[in-house]
């Protein structure tokens, strides 16, 4: 396994590896251990029969479950595709600005200060989608294990001031650090100065009319955001969900005992009279697979909150300033080629 750098934290591998992947559901795997240990173990110790019950009644909690956790992943998989189409966008919306703040005014330093203020527009934009909501799953037990294992979050890391004063002076980034709206705070000084070049005659006024509606595709693609980010996978159906997830989980192995405890009729030899037991290990096992999944869709419910398979932000912002400042005819930043060749958060 290779860690990768704090700024690309979306997997991008391959896949997951089975042990990595079973190392992260651990825990639940543990309560469907306990779970089907006791409820087996009091069915053929205590001689409870009457805790089987019909395998038609588990088969039909298995397909409500399956309708329920396939649902969910669905509406999960779908907010996290917004996510990545809004940053799509937004990377290229912001090439289109890099190329018109150099074209249209024709000025190089003017073009640099719009250029400088976009970078630091898209670094706050960046910073408030990653800052925490009570209803993330980033914070959870073994999603917190799994980043402090294998990656870090550049922007709980790094202040936002210091990410800010990359492209603006000191003292213009501590007093946007500080306020409350700082992406808004930006795009109100891109309009001014935009305004300021319309009055003084450096922008005719089809490209000031062309800039100020850039400004506001910007400011439409960040509401989109802040709206996957504010308005969580409804509450109401994620708790339903996993509780009927839960409940076909703990009473599966009461469905499956029985069936495998008339298989002693069949067989002989060690296995003879015992074979009950082995309702723990299968219903473990298939219970697994749809606590997993549901734990999958709950760590794809919210794509800005820090976890492995979040849109990857920070690589996307990276990558929009190494193009914008070639459009300026300056260096790009380097780019290691980690997130490239190691981008398996596993």
């Amino acid at each position: 396994m290779h860690p990768t750098h704090p700024e690309y934290i979306m997997h991008i591998g391959r896949s997951y590896g089975l042990a990595e992947f079973l190392r992260w559901t651990r825990r639940k795997t543990y309560i469907l251990l306990a779970l089907s240990t006791a409820q087996v173990a009091a069915y053929e110790l205590l001689e409870w029969r009457w805790l089987a019950m019909p395998w038609a009644v588990a088969a039909l909690l298995g397909t409500a479950a399956s309708f329920i956790v396939g649902f969910k992943n669905a509406q999960t998989y779908n907010r996290t595709l917004e996510a990545q189409q809004v940053w799509s966008s937004l990377a290229s919306i912001s090439r289109y600005w890099g190329l018109i703040s150099r074209d249209f005014t024709g000025m190089p330093l003017a073009a640099r200060e719009l250029v400088q203020r976009h970078l630091a527009w898209l670094a706050c934009v960046r910073y408030q989608l990653r800052s925490a909501r009570v209803w993330e799953a980033a914070a959870n037990q073994y999603n917190f294990e799994y980043r402090a294992r294998c990656y870090t979050v550049a922007e709980h890391d790094v202040p936002l001031e210091s990410a800010l004063r990359a492209y603006l002076p000191e003292a213009s980034a501590a007093q946007l650090a500080r306020s409350r709206r700082p992406a808004l705070t930006l795009i109100g000084m891109q309009s001014s100065a935009i305004k300021e070049l319309f009055a003084s005659q450096a922008i005719p006024v089809l490209q000031h009319a062309e800039m100020q509606k850039t400004l506001k595709e910007l400011i439409d693609l960040h509401s989109r955001a802040e709206r996957i980010k504010n308005f969580p996978y409804p509450r109401q159906y994620a708790i339903v969900h996993t509780l009927f997830v839960w409940l076909f989980a703990a009473l599966l192995p009461l469905g499956v005992v029985r069936e495998f405890d008339k298989l002693n009729e069949v067989v002989g030899g060690a296995l003879a009279g015992h074979m009950a037991w082995l309702a723990i290990p299968f219903s473990v096992l298939v219970a697994w697979m749809y606590v997993a999944l549901d734990q999958v869709g709950e760590s794809t419910e919210n794509p800005f909150e820090g976890g492995a398979n979040d849109v990857p932000v920070t690589h996307i912002c990276r990558q929009i300033e190494g193009d914008l400042r070639e459009l300026l005819g300056e260096e790009a930043p380097p780019d290691d080629g980690v997130a490239a060749r190691h981008a398996i958060i596993l």
